[in-house]
């Protein structure tokens, strides 16, 4: 199983730390532009293998993508970050050429790779990569309500006092401070509503902390985040590469799946050995619909912007 991760900036490598340490690939690309940032991430990664006791190899490699040949699962990560004020959309211009020449660049020497799209606007950006590459729908994933729902029930947990793992919650819709749509309704601790625990005031609150969950942390950092979004990315690669079959909410193609079409937004998929191998249509009440509708209307005039075909 080989991995390919384009950037090797804060969340390229950590979503490599995160997979060596899980040992299921053997072998995990980092590439980047950067003269020797990758080689040099790389080896530095490849010299904690005997301190965490992993066997994955980690190489790196300046723009050359024939290193990458034969990946199974690519992640583009390449791009311009966010900077405090800066919304996801405004890097739109910069990073679509990036986007579209990186995919081209790995489907040369890969063409039956998976891809996961992590670079923002990331719903445009994997509708950009369906939209120029000739790859099956559920070969691209975007990555962004993985992140999205671990922030969400990381303020779950952080409100009820609980551990992480007592939560289940799941955020849907467009990966952008006012398209998020947290499932407050359907989240639980251990199956029970958290309604039985909180106040409404105190979940709508948590709500609109977890929807500007990405711009608090640049605001704090000066620059996007990278550990919770590497931690996402390797989850995915994971459930692609041990065909887990596990459910994530991530960024699909939609062809009259929520009553949505032809753009790429946030819902329930499951992620196995052929990519997104369903879309999991569950049931929305009205306030929940209106919502989703209102993102994928915010993704659509964020899509406009691309100059590509439709």
């Amino acid at each position: 199983m080989k991995v390919t991760i384009v950037g090797a900036g804060a969340v390229g490598a950590s979503c490599a730390e995160y997979i060596a340490i899980k040992n299921f690939a053997s072998e995990v690309v980092l590439i980047d532009i950067k003269e020797d940032y990758a080689e040099g991430k790389a080896m530095d990664l490849m010299q904690t293998a005997s301190l965490l006791g992993f066997d994955t190899k980690i190489t790196g490699s300046t723009n050359d993508y024939s290193k990458t040949a034969n990946s199974d699962i690519a992640v583009i990560t390449s791009g311009v970050p966010r900077k405090p004020g800066m919304t996801r959309e405004e890097l739109i211009g910069i990073n679509a050429d990036i986007v579209k020449s990186v995919s081209e660049s790995l489907l040369e020497h890969s063409p039956n790779a998976t891809l996961i799209v992590v670079s923002n606007p990331m719903d445009t950006m994997t509708y950009l990569v369906h939209k120029t590459t000739n790859l099956p729908k559920n070969k691209i994933i975007g990555m962004g309500g993985a992140l999205d729902s671990a922030r969400f029930k990381y303020r779950i947990s952080e409100a009820l006092e609980c551990p992480a793992s007592d939560v289940d919650g799941m955020v849907i819709g467009g990966h952008s401070d006012t398209g998020m749509v947290p499932l407050t309704r359907l989240a639980t601790r251990n199956s029970v509503p958290v309604s039985k625990f909180l106040s409404e005031d105190r979940i709508s609150q948590i709500s609109e902390d977890t929807k500007v969950g990405g711009a608090t942390l640049t605001k704090m950092l000066g620059t996007s985040a990278w550990y919770a979004p590497g931690a996402a990315v390797s989850s995915l690669v994971q459930a692609i590469a041990c065909d887990q079959k596990k459910m994530f909410p991530c960024s699909a193609l939609l062809e009259g799946e929520y009553g949505l079409n032809d753009l790429c937004i946030g819902v329930p998929v499951i992620l196995g050995k052929d990519g997104i191998e369903k879309i999991v249509e569950i049931e929305l009440d009205d306030a929940e619909k209106a919502k989703l509708k209102e993102s994928a209307s915010g993704v659509s005039k964020t899509n406009d912007l691309l100059e590509v075909k439709k």
